[in-house]
């Protein structure tokens, strides 16, 4: 047996990838994507489109994770499909990339809207200067967020279990709030209309200020752009496969779970832009102070308070989406070093049933990030793997139909062949499009997943070095 306990349930698994996903995009990333695309209609194509292939990847995943029920995830997932080298890769990114890039993210925007009631934790506050690095009271705090929340974790998943389920279910409860309030006062202002007038005339703006027409190939290039936000903004929905081992019945709960987390977070997503463009007219959304127009929205409703309250709203929603992150990163590095492919000691684990000693790697690593660039960088260095993955992962079922027809699959992918083979396209082509548009980032992320092959041939992980058989309780 793993060693791991199997207490949580479909609630809890579905409040773990809703809770994921729901972090701080939706209440910034708008504002960037209506000022790519210029137009009310298609920022909202922008924020469906994402919603839609969200929910077509966790469908596909639910086959995946009903066949291979284990801690490890997306890793174990590759390593049957591939083989060690492409599992090594996806591991290698998530730690250093994906995973670690998004706590480090999500770990920053808590800081930014910590300052609003903390002034010291503005960026100007700087406590040295070294010339090639700067070091803030803001990068401190995040610092401290990431490493108080290991601590937590490293408590027991039980602890974590109640966490999260209490923090999603605050955040959604305020989501849906601000969509019921903001949708009641903005129907009847005509702002809604108003913003769509324009209709599908998208433009963008050029260094000048001037408005270009986007239309064609400029305008599906554009809006692939547009949607890093959003499909960051929906990422995290795969965390449940990497705890598979602490899941009751994780055949049946593992797919529920991804299906009804990623559908209750696209709805709320496309709700929210609905009333932030009843509430407010374009300009305002893409001029909203940082970026914030969960808070430009709420001042409507509430009054100069909207601020402080949004600002809340928004530390509940990041430090419950660091959690999740901190939680699932390492089961996927206990699954790897049973292989021999991560350090040793992350596949031990301790009296409480957790990989400490991989809690902690993955928070220095995460604290490292946090020095390393902004939100946005952090956000299209994480995207662009993590999509990058999704689409070998999602391709696995091909390959898994094809050499093991007679597994056993509790749970057979929705619309296959078409849904997976779908999502596969849109997602090639939206990398195709970031490498050509954002290539400072994008190559950026393959250079770490060729580095990865670096690693692995000049350690001679290539040789299939063994891992500790695990004792009967999962340590050893």
């Amino acid at each position: 047996m793993s060693g791991f306990h199997r207490s949580l349930g479909l609630w809890d698994a579905t409040m773990l990838v809703a809770g994921s996903m729901i972090g701080s995009g939706i209440f910034i990333v708008s504002a960037g994507m209506l000022r790519d695309l210029g137009s009310a209609a298609w920022m909202l194509v922008a924020w469906v489109v994402a919603g839609v292939l969200t929910v077509m990847a966790a469908l596909s995943y639910g086959e995946l994770a009903a066949m291979m029920p284990k801690a490890g995830g997306q890793f174990v997932y590759l390593q049957r499909a591939y083989g060690r080298l492409t599992a090594f890769l996806y591991g290698w990114t998530a730690f250093t990339v994906i995973t670690s890039g998004i706590i480090a993210a999500v770990a920053v925007a808590f800081t930014k809207f910590s300052a609003v009631f903390f002034p010291v934790l503005a960026p100007e506050h700087i406590l040295f200067d070294l010339g090639f690095l700067k070091v803030g009271t803001a990068q401190v705090y995040a610092v401290a967020s990431i490493l108080l929340l290991t601590l937590f974790n490293t408590r027991g998943v039980e602890g974590s279990k109640n966490f999260t389920t209490i923090f999603t279910t605050a955040k959604v409860v305020a989501v849906l709030g601000l969509i019921v309030a903001g949708l009641s006062v903005g129907l009847g202002t005509g702002v809604l209309t108003a913003n769509f007038e324009p209709g599908w005339n998208a433009v963008r703006l050029d260094a000048e200020g001037h408005a270009v027409p986007l239309t064609g190939a400029a305008l599906i290039s554009m809006l692939g752009v547009a949607m890093v936000g959003s499909l960051f903004s929906s990422d995290g929905w795969n965390s449940v496969t990497f705890i598979a081992g602490e899941i009751k019945d994780p055949q049946r709960n593992i797919p529920r779970s991804l299906a009804l987390g990623t559908f209750l977070v696209t709805a709320l997503y496309v709700l929210a832009n609905i009333t932030y463009l009843a509430l407010l007219p374009a300009a305002d959304i893409m001029h909203a102070e940082a970026d914030r127009v969960g808070t430009a929205a709420a001042q409507v409703i509430l009054g100069p308070s909207a601020v402080a309250v949004m600002a809340a709203l928004i530390m509940v929603s990041t430090f419950g989406c660091i959690n999740g992150y901190v939680l699932v990163g390492p089961r996927m590095y206990y699954a790897m070093a049973r292989e021999g492919l991560f350090f040793r000691q992350a596949g031990v684990l301790s009296g409480r049933g957790v990989p400490q000693w991989a809690l902690w790697v993955q928070s220095l690593w995460a604290s490292l990030l946090c020095f390393s660039g902004t939100y946005g960088d952090l956000l299209d260095y994480a995207t662009f793997a993590s999509l990058l993955f999704y689409v070998v992962t999602i391709a696995a079922l091909f390959v898994l139909r094809r050499r093991e027809p007679g597994a056993a699959r509790p749970y057979r992918a929705v619309g296959y062949p078409w849904v997976p083979a779908l999502y596969i396209l849109c997602a090639l082509a939206f990398c195709v499009n970031l490498l050509v548009n954002k290539p400072d980032f994008t190559v950026g992320s393959l250079v770490i997943v060729a580095l990865g092959a670096v690693v692995y041939f000049a350690t001679g992980l290539h040789r299939g070095r063994s891992a500790p058989e695990p004792e009967p309780d999962g340590r050893t």
